[in-house]
C-alpha cells in the first residue's frame, strides 16, 4: 500500500477510490525490510484491509508515512488540539457561547483563561475575539474551548481584535500559512509589517498600520487561495513596485 500511495503523490483523487493492500505490504521470512505502516491524514479513512479516499483533492506526502488529501474545502469539522478563531455569540452563566465556523456553537468557561478565579473573571464581552483551542471534539458531545494550554498559561490565546479585520479562506490556504517554511508569510513579511492570527477553522484575522495597508494583505490572502506560486509571486511583485 506504501508503494502505490507513493506513486500517486501529487495526482488529483476523487471520493470512493480505493488502495489495497498488496502482497509487498505482508511480512516475508527472507527479506529483513518491515513492511511500512502508513498514517492516514485528512480525507482518507481505513475500511479493513483498505484505504479509501473521501475527499477529493490533491494527494499528499510528509516524511516518513503521512499521506492526506489536499483540498479547497471550506467547511470546518473540529477536532482536538486545533486552534481556532472564534465569536463570542452569548453569556450564559459561567459559560460563553462561541461560534467557530461549524456546525454548532462551542462553550468556553470563564475558568478557561489565564488567571481566571471566580472573584477575578475574565472581560468577555459578546462580540469580542477569542483565540481558543480544541479540549472536546467529539461528535457525540459539544465542542468545549479553552484559552490556556496543559501548563495553565496562555500562550497567545485569549481574547484579542482590537482595530483589525477578520475575514474567510479556504482550509487548504491555513494549512500553507501555519507550515513551518511558509512561502505565503515571507513573502508578506517583505512587503508588509503585520499582526497575522491563523485559525484551523479558515478565519484570518490581520491588523496593519494603516486601514489601506489591512485591507490589501486580507485581499492579497484571499486571492492566493486560487493562484499557482509563480502567479502569486508576480502579484506580491506589482504590489511591491506599487502596480496595484
Amino acid at each position: 500500500m506504501f508503494s502505490t500511495l507513493m506513486v500517486r503523490v501529487g495526482e488529483v483523487l476523487l471520493p470512493g477510490d480505493e488502495f489495497s493492500c498488496e502482497t509487498d505490504d505482508t511480512i516475508s521470512l527472507t527479506d529483513h525490510v518491515k513492511p511500512e505502516k502508513v498514517v492516514c491524514g485528512p480525507g482518507l479513512r481505513r475500511s479493513g484491509d483498505r484505504l479509501v479516499v473521501c475527499k477529493s483533492g490533491v494527494l499528499r506526502h510528509k516524511q516518513p508515512n503521512v499521506f492526506w488529501i489536499d483540498s479547497q474545502q471550506r467547511r470546518y469539522v473540529p477536532a482536538k488540539g486545533e486552534t481556532v478563531i472564534g465569536i463570542v455569540t452569548t453569556k450564559s452563566g459561567d459559560i460563553f457561547k462561541v461560534d467557530f465556523g461549524g456546525s454548532e456553537q462551542a462553550s468556553l468557561s470563564y475558568l478557561a483563561f489565564e488567571g481566571a478565579t471566580k472573584r477575578n473573571r475574565p472581560n468577555v464581552q459578546v462580540g469580542d475575539l477569542v483565540f481558543a483551542q480544541f479540549i472536546i471534539a467529539n461528535k457525540d458531545m459539544e465542542p468545549e474551548l479553552v484559552c490556556i494550554d496543559s501548563s495553565g498559561r496562555a500562550n497567545g490565546m485569549g481574547v484579542f481584535g482590537g482595530g483589525g479585520l477578520l475575514f474567510r479562506v479556504s482550509l487548504g490556504l491555513v494549512r500553507r500559512l501555519l507550515s513551518p517554511h511558509s512561502e505565503i508569510r515571507s513573502d508578506l513579511d517583505q512587503l508588509f509589517t503585520c499582526e497575522l492570527v491563523v485559525g484551523m477553522n479558515g478565519r484570518l484575522w490581520v491588523r496593519s498600520s494603516s486601514v489601506q495597508q489591512t485591507l490589501i494583505i486580507a485581499n492579497l490572502l484571499q486571492s492566493c487561495d486560487t493562484m499557482t506560486a509563480p502567479q502569486r509571486r508576480e502579484l506580491f511583485r506589482r504590489v511591491k513596485q506599487g502596480a496595484l
